[in-house]
């Protein structure tokens, strides 16, 4: 393990790195803490899991193939207690990889060799994303739920319930979410919905909507054939159902 960079409290910006390729682990450290980062290092699965406690980063560049865990298992026990933003690293370049490093989590997905300058970009168009539902001693301001039937969309809270059951979604399955809801009824393009959640700086493949959309709808139970939410628009992208 190892912590480089700048370590002031203040910055409020940490990064953990986990990929077992020292030389790209420094690279991709140096770039980090350039941007003002306190960035951890670390070459394996456990240790990442245990430094992901300790340090509580905001976004982890995680690689996936790792010794010992994968980075796969690595996301997926990351997401029983931390929201940090998730990018994941392959020397593959397969859909089965990105659509099971989506499904367990990961926010994005890169693939080696990359651009550190385009990894920051990345990392920091998702962080001006809201990470987490603000804390009670904080003012923010009350914006009523939206109800679609028996679906409720908190946006102050950050919730959503099915039939008055709570459904636990991922940080960008809430912002899609909350994306399609402010316009119910209205046709959304994937890069319009990849503008809103990801920023203009997104740099990958629109398809990538379509993968967190499937795992949102199954989340919800909602039947792409017979949608009760979200709606497919052949061609063109999605959109709320409205009612």
């Amino acid at each position: 393990m190892d912590n480089a960079g700048p370590t002031d409290a203040a910055l409020n910006l940490r990064a953990l790195v986990v990929d077992d390729e020292l030389p790209l682990t420094k690279l991709v450290a140096n770039y980090l803490s350039r941007e003002s980062f306190e960035v951890h290092t670390v070459n394996e699965g456990a240790g990442a899991l245990m430094l992901a406690r300790e340090v509580d980063p905001d976004i982890v560049v995680l690689d996936v193939g790792l010794p010992g865990l994968d980075g796969f298992e690595i996301c997926r026990q990351l997401r029983t207690f931390s929201d940090a933003y998730v990018i994941m690293l392959t020397a593959r370049d397969t859909e089965v990889d990105t659509v099971v490093g989506l499904s367990v989590g990961a926010d994005d997905y890169m693939t080696k060799p990359f651009s550190p300058r385009e990894l920051v970009a990345r990392i920091r168009a998702m962080l001006r994303r809201p990470r987490r539902a603000p804390s009670s001693g904080q003012q923010v301001e009350q914006t009523p739920p939206r109800v679609f039937g028996a679906l409720r969309i908190d946006l102050t809270s950050r919730e959503v319930h099915v039939d008055a059951i709570p459904i636990t979604l991922t940080r960008t399955e809430f912002d899609l979410l909350a994306t399609l809801s402010s316009r119910p009824g209205a046709v959304m393009s994937r890069r319009q919905l990849l503008e809103s959640v990801w920023g203009d700086s997104w740099f990958g493949n629109d398809n990538i909507i379509d993968v967190h959309i499937g795992h949102l709808r199954r989340k919800l139970g909602d039947n792409p054939v017979q949608p009760r939410y979200v709606n497919t628009v052949r061609g063109i992208g999605y959109r709320m159902v409205n009612g």
